[in-house]
Order: structure tokens, then sequence, then C-alpha cells
């Protein structure tokens, strides 16, 4: 006797909605690799400030995932993907428009914000919309990290050989379509019976596992 097992790749389209805006989420961490050298030199920026480009949008990202418990905790899940969707659109459209590196730089911090908002909410909506389990939704959601891992520098590549702005605005246009897609497909989440304190992320690491696991990364990320 035989039990079907369910692919993870069955989803409602209201997962695939938030699937796609995950996909993109991810490809803007290294979207600008490739564009950093024409930024360098048409923008006349230096060494320092061209890293600034990932200290600022990873580490607005990596703070504010803190807090964004708080926040989904108190407006609901779906009105928190859809803030950040609309944070990363605005701040995406504004780094495309810039003047100076400068600009770039503070726009990416408020591109990193919204990245927070949207990464550390989508993960819990897949998993709370997902028809194929709860295994299913984590490999749905890590397939998405993945793929938009790896499209970031080809996609920054391809659209940066037309002009340095064109990778910000074709994320922005990108964010826009799972924006409207999410709001439109994604049915309206319960707010949570319980809020989530601001300091309830902090209390967490009083698990050893979780706090191994948070130093880890934080030295991995800090050595790439």
């Amino acid at each position: 006797m035989s039990t079907a097992t369910a692919s993870p790749f069955r989803q409602p389209k209201a997962v695939w909605a938030v699937a796609f805006a995950c996909v993109i989420s991810f490809m803007g961490i290294g979207l600008v690799d490739p564009i950093l050298p024409a930024l360098a030199t048409q923008l006349q920026a230096t060494p320092a400030q061209v890293s600034l480009l990932f200290t600022s949008y990873l580490l607005i990202t990596a703070v504010m995932m803190l807090v964004t418990g708080w926040v989904s905790s108190r407006i609901g899940a779906k009105a928190t993907l859809l803030t950040g969707l609309t944070i990363i659109v605005v701040f995406a459209a504004l780094a495309g428009a810039s003047g100076s590196i400068g600009e770039i730089v503070g726009f990416r911090a408020g591109w990193g914000l919204g990245n927070a908002l949207f990464i550390a909410t989508s993960l819990a909506v897949i998993v709370a919309s997902a028809s194929g389990g709860f295994a299913g939704a984590i490999i749905l959601y890590e397939t998405a990290l993945g793929v938009g891992i790896a499209l970031g520098p080809l996609v920054g590549g391809l659209l940066g050989s037309v002009s340095w702005r064109a990778p910000f605005f074709g994320v922005a246009v990108l964010m826009a379509i799972a924006l409207i897609a999410t709001l439109v497909l994604l049915d309206k989440t319960p707010k949570p019976a319980k809020k989530i304190g601001l300091l309830d992320p902090i209390k967490a690491l009083r698990h050893r596992s979780l706090a191994t696991i948070a130093v880890t990364a934080f030295a991995y990320n800090w050595g790439v």
C-alpha cells in the first residue's frame, strides 16, 4: 500500500505570489555587485563608499528584523508584507534616480528596511497558506531564496550593461508586480492573539542552540 506525497510545488496562487516576491527580494542582495565598477567610475566613489552599498543594506536589514515581529503582531502579516514591498519599490526606484553615491547608500538602507519587514514575515505567510504541509512550504521558501541569490548578480550584470541605473529600476518594477499580486491573491491575515514585545527576539537568545547559530551567522557574514 502506497501513500501519495504532496508536492511542495502544488500551492495556492497566494503562495506563489509571495514566493515570487521572495526571489526578487533575495535577488536584491547581489544585484549591485556587477555594477560596482561603473558606480565607482561614473559617480567617482571611493572603495569605502562602494562597500557601504552592501553594509547599509545588510546592517539595516539585520537590525530591523529584530522589530519585524513586533510590527507584524500589531498590523497583521499581510499588512507587514505589503508595507515591506512598498518600501522596497520606493527606495529601489529612488536609488535608480540618484545622482551621487551617498544618495544610493542612503536609499539602499531604506531598501534594507523594507527587505527586513518582508523577509521576516514571508516564511510565516507561506507556511500558513501552503497546501503541501510545513515541509513543502520550507522547501518552496528555500528554493526561492536560492534562486534569488543566484539570479542577483546575473540580472545585475545584464541590466547593468545598459546602465547602472537599470538594475535598481528593474527591481522596482518586479517588486511592484509582486506587490500587486500579493495584494490581490493573498487573503487578509488575522492579527496574532498575542503581541510580540520588542525585547522578545533578544530574550530568545537564551536558548543555547539559537544563540550558537546567531553567533556563527554573524561571524560568517562579517568574514564575507
